[in-house]
């Protein structure tokens, strides 16, 4: 009981912070929520690679990464969709099902860590998980380097931009820095903070001043939208609890840190393309965003939205989906 007091304390002085009081919002408030936003534009990056930004595309798109070669980065993070997969959970060689639903690969880069719990401290740590867990890729890097090697052109590729030439650790340079450049500028909302009111409709920038008000920024804020920190599951109410079946997944950051105080605690999700990326939540439990806004407004902070407050926050998120990679390798 005391667990849960203290995480309501805390999450209740965050949100005070980001007017957590609710009031009925007009156009002329709306008009000036975009002054000293807790949402900031998105900039691509300025100091990427080009060269090895595009060897990082072919890998992400490389089958070859697989024990069985059926399997790329690209099959569980779709860049044409959003950067997910669609699926509750995602499947790997031989039909073998995962137990956490695939985040978005856009915008990891600004990422506080990579997966669910955090395990991985930056992207090419992340990149062990998926090509070594067996119900992913099923591979190892003797296996992968191999494969690679066997090929005349990533040899010719990989000699052009590192000395070592192919190994694990210039591998996932590589596939680093290519995810660091997936970064989706230009929504509409960056339009509008960036000053120009006519970006996102008058219901759009209503749905923005009740995500504030709401207090949703409290979690959701800085240029990712999100993905900046931790937070327990079920701050107001027991998530896992009303929800049953739990497993080890669910234990979150426990699982990496063995801190009681980090049971139930996920990385906060980036809401930057969250209107192209359902099923929601780490277990895949929630299927539209509806659903999801009004679960975490519950859960996380202990309210309930009226429907046309949460048609209103859903525009604004629609506002946020910025510019997709189309290109192929």
């Amino acid at each position: 009981m005391i667990f849960w007091i203290s995480e309501k304390l805390k999450h209740g002085l965050a949100t005070m912070l980001f007017m957590v009081l609710v009031w009925p919002v007009g156009q002329a408030q709306a008009e000036t929520m975009k002054i000293d936003s807790p949402i900031s534009p998105l900039v691509k990056p300025a100091t990427l690679d080009a060269d090895k930004v595009a060897l990082g595309r072919k890998l992400f798109f490389e089958p070859r990464l697989s024990s069985d070669n059926s399997i790329s980065c690209a099959h569980c993070h779709d860049l044409a969709q959003g950067g997910g997969d669609g699926s509750k959970f995602s499947f790997g060689v031989n039909g073998a099902e995962g137990g956490m639903n695939s985040p978005t690969v856009y915008n990891a880069g600004l990422n506080v860590a990579q997966f669910w719990d955090g395990r991985a401290t930056s992207l090419e740590e992340q990149v062990n998980g998926p090509t070594h867990n067996p119900v992913e890729m099923n591979s190892d890097w003797k296996t992968i380097i191999t494969k690679l090697k066997n090929d005349s052109e990533y040899n010719r590729l990989f000699d052009g931009l590192y000395k070592q030439g192919i190994n694990a650790d210039n591998i996932r340079d590589a596939i680093a820095t290519f995810e660091r450049s997936l970064v989706t500028i230009n929504s509409p909302f960056d339009r509008y903070l960036l000053g120009d009111n006519s970006a996102i409709s008058a219901k759009q920038k209503q749905g923005y001043a009740l995500f504030v008000n709401y207090g949703c920024t409290s979690c959701h804020q800085g240029a990712n939208v999100g993905s900046n920190m931790f937070e327990v599951l079920g701050v107001f109410d027991d998530y896992f609890r009303k929800r049953g079946h739990i497993n080890n997944n669910d234990f979150g950051r426990f699982n990496v840190t063995g801190n009681e105080e980090d049971k139930y605690k996920f990385k906060v999700p980036s809401l930057r393309l969250v209107t192209l990326t359902a099923p929601y939540f780490h277990d895949g439990s929630v299927e539209t965003l509806d659903e999801a806004v009004q679960k975490m407004a519950y859960f996380q902070l202990g309210r309930r939205i009226p429907k046309a407050d949460v048609e209103a926050i859903i525009a604004f998120l629609e506002s946020l989906v910025g510019e997709l990679d189309s290109q192929t390798p």
